[in-house]
């Protein structure tokens, strides 16, 4: 096997997206040279509930004025549930605000182009920048988000309706090959996109050596990553993940340095 070239060649990343979301992060790694193992810390199910099928039903009949939706799991749930009822999202007429460029990209790949993204992305920066007004405002999230958009939104004059999109759940173990390289010592960094990334993997971390270097997407992550008792040493800015593979980078060149 030909010996790897880039900036971070010899390198040994984790990925702890869901493995049918890590594709594109594990290819931004390798072509720096790394060699990026992927270690789901979550996986996502799909919600079918009466509440979510009820809510969808107002939403295409103009029942609110707003869709509001934080991150591409909530767009391809939401997306793939309106098609098993005949719809596309596309068809909504209701103006949709996307957390970040991620969010917005997974929009525009099915027809729909987002009235409100925020220059920084995060639900604090979106909850920010939505406008005031009235009427009812559809937030399709993770069963696991936390509060506070909700009430960010009624703030400013709108009756948010919060429905959960999808659900996290967490697996029974990490993969041979991750499990392998960290009781080896061989993982120089871990890259975390979410706060249930963060809890998924200290809930299947068992014994790790070497102290990896902690790489996060974006500051709610980082902060997940703190109260967790990691250290932090880069954060993506912006919150991307071709910003995520610059912050391994940056992490691990601080390293080599020392």
């Amino acid at each position: 096997m030909p010996a790897r070239r880039g900036s971070l060649a010899g390198k040994v990343v984790l990925v702890t997206r869901p493995r049918e979301q890590a594709e594109e992060l594990v290819r931004l790694l390798e072509a720096r040279g790394a060699e990026a193992i992927v270690a789901p810390a979550i996986e996502v199910v799909p919600v079918r509930s009466h509440r979510l099928d009820r809510a969808l039903e107002e939403l295409l009949d103009g029942g609110f004025r707003w869709l509001v939706l934080t991150s591409r799991n909530g767009v391809e749930a939401l997306d793939a549930r309106l098609r098993e009822r005949g719809a596309r999202l596309a068809e909504v007429p209701a103006r949709v605000a996307a957390v970040g460029e991620g969010t917005a990209e997974a929009l525009r790949e099915r027809g729909v182009r987002p009235a409100l993204v925020p220059r920084t992305f995060t639900t604090e920066a979106l909850a920010r920048a939505f406008p005031r007004g009235e009427g009812r405002v559809l937030l399709a999230r993770a069963d696991v988000a936390p509060p506070g958009l909700e009430e960010a939104i009624a703030a400013k004059g709108w009756t948010p309706v919060r429905v959960d999109a999808y659900r996290t759940r967490f697996p029974r173990t990490l993969p041979a090959e991750a499990r392998a390289a960290l009781r080896a010592g061989r993982v120089d960094a871990v890259t975390f996109t979410s706060a249930s990334t963060v809890r998924g993997f200290v809930r299947l971390l068992g014994a790790a050596r070497g102290n990896p270097k902690v790489v996060c997407i974006g500051p709610v992550t980082a902060r997940a990553a703190r109260e967790a008792g990691f250290t932090v040493h880069a954060v993506a800015r912006p919150h991307t993940l071709q910003a995520l593979a610059d912050a391994v980078e940056r992490a691990l060149a601080t390293r080599s340095r020392r």
